[in-house]
């Protein structure tokens, strides 16, 4: 597959990470336009009309003896190619499953990471369309009733977790569609599953130990993401201490100037239904910058980080969290575990952040 056609069908890394069907009797859609139907547990699985789609999972990890924390990260992308005139084989790719898996070592201040990239089917790589369930070789995620399973095992590190839903999906922005843009076709299909209880093993290493811990589910789909001008975004998600669930992103220019904003709070006696935030109502302000000597590129893993509900500080755990993801999705990005403070300077919460566009323009 060519370099170019793969940056141009595919870096989807977080904002991350919906679910809707539509009515049934209902002609298919392409855009994610319109308040969306959402029907479970078909929206779970893949929608291969969509131009790009990604699961992507995060959490935050103590061993056993609590002595040690971990980030972890593992992310499925769906990305579907264009019809090309005359190349009608069985053979030729009709989608494409990549995916990213990485670990963060608190104590020992690194990050581990890995990734993979095949065409869909030949019992290599498959993403149902009736449920979440996507394999990529040896690295797979599925779920069963209330509760999802993760493995992956890349180049010094693995780890199989299961991850047990204790809170209602949420859904962002309306009802599930979620603007991008000042397009209403720069949208996407987006739900969160927050506050995923995570118990399982981890490796580094060779060295496995039983780990537990707060997790995060994103999924998302769409035809058409970005603004002609966007370059980026920065994104976090992360769970509170006390069970709330905060959305924040922006994507922005080549200047850094936000060309749309977004995100919700839920707060668990909310129940299912979250506080949205519009557009103008989130501000992301750096703080402290670092420079990843692989890259030259310079990423805030510090900011200020303005909503409706608070003011926040949002701290990176370690700064070298940058993931170099050429030789698949084509882009090089930072997203790694961050700790989240209110106003006063407490802390409230850990989760992570997500910054594409800084080494690069990203395009889809």
């Amino acid at each position: 597959m060519p370099t170019n056609l793969l940056r141009r069908h595919l870096l989807a890394v977080g904002l991350a990470a919906p679910l809707w069907p539509l009515q049934a009797g209902a002609q298919a859609k392409t855009q994610a336009r319109g308040r969306p139907v959402l029907q479970f547990p078909r929206d779970l699985g893949s929608h291969p009309e969509f131009s790009i789609e990604w699961w992507y999972l995060t959490g935050h990890l103590r061993s056993g003896s609590g002595k040690r924390e971990f980030g972890f990260q593992l992310t499925f992308f769906r990305s579907r190619v264009p019809a090309t005139q005359g190349m009608s084989s069985a053979f030729a790719a009709k989608q494409l499953i990549f995916a990213h898996a990485a670990v963060t070592d608190v104590a020992g201040k690194k990050l581990w990471h890995d990734q993979r990239i095949a065409r869909e089917g030949f019992e290599v790589a498959q993403a149902s369309e009736k449920d979440t369930a996507i394999t990529l070789r040896d690295w797979s995620l599925q779920r069963e009733a209330t509760q999802y399973r993760a493995s992956a095992a890349g180049s010094g590190f693995s780890f199989q977790l299961a991850l047990r839903e204790t809170q209602p999906l949420l859904l962002q922005g309306d009802q599930g569609l979620s603007r991008k843009g000042p397009d209403e076709k720069q949208a996407s299909y987006y739900y969160s599953l927050p506050q995923l209880q995570a118990t399982g093993t981890l490796a580094i290493e060779g060295r496995e130990m039983t780990v537990q811990g707060t997790a995060w589910l994103d999924h998302e789909w769409s035809q058409a993401l970005l603004h002609p001008q966007a370059v980026g975004w920065d994104w976090i998600g992360m769970n509170l201490l006390d069970g709330s669930a905060l959305t924040a992103f922006r994507l922005r220019d080549q200047a850094g100037k936000a060309l749309w904003e977004g995100g919700s709070f839920r707060h668990p006696a909310m129940g299912a239904a979250p506080q949205i935030f519009g557009r103008g109502e989130v501000l992301f302000q750096p703080v402290r910058s670092w420079t990843s000597p692989l890259t030259q590129a310079s990423y805030p893993v510090e900011w200020t980080v303005r909503t409706p509900v608070d003011f926040y500080t949002v701290k990176a755990v370690i700064d070298n969290q940058e993931l170099d993801s050429r030789i698949s999705t084509g882009a090089v990005y930072w997203e790694g575990l961050s700790e989240l403070f209110d106003s006063h300077g407490k802390l409230v919460g850990r989760g992570y952040l997500e910054m594409t566009g800084y080494a690069s323009p990203l395009r889809l």
